[in-house]
């Protein structure tokens, strides 16, 4: 007696994978598109800064008066410890260089303060007070 196969003219199927591959290289593609756009954005520079003590030795040398202007850590505005806005630091500002006019403001930030921030603030006083105006930095 002889068994008839069924399945005798029929294949086993089989997964396709090259498809699937496309589709995963795609989107692989698509994220290391992205990221490396993003990391262009944030404008890396191959800079030295300058060591800490000499900067600060030629602020105390050059300017014996200077104007300082604080930002807490709530990103408020503080000059002689009082609150201020914006437009007061601007008026404040401009009073300063024009009685002393090799005078030099210097903004103390927070160190909790996000960078966008002071930045901002770096960048309106930069407008008023022009190259007079740089940001304190801790001696360590």
């Amino acid at each position: 007696m002889r068994f008839k196969n069924k399945y005798k003219d029929s294949h086993i199927t089989e997964l396709n994978l090259v498809p699937l591959m496309d589709v995963l290289m795609t989107v692989l593609t698509f994220f290391i598109i992205v990221s490396m756009t993003l990391t262009n954005q944030q404008g890396s520079l191959d800079i030295e800064l300058p060591p800490t003590q000499s900067a600060a030795g030629a602020t105390k040398e050059n300017v014996p008066d200077p104007l300082f202007i604080g930002i807490n850590k709530d990103g408020e505005i503080l000059i002689l410890n009082q609150r201020v806005t914006k437009e007061k630091m601007a008026q404040e500002i401009q009073l300063y260089l024009t009685a002393k006019p090799e005078g030099a403001v210097i903004l103390k930030a927070d160190r909790k303060l996000s960078y966008e921030k002071v930045i901002e603030i770096l960048g309106e006083m930069k407008e008023i007070g022009g190259d007079r105006v740089s940001l304190a930095i801790d001696q360590k």
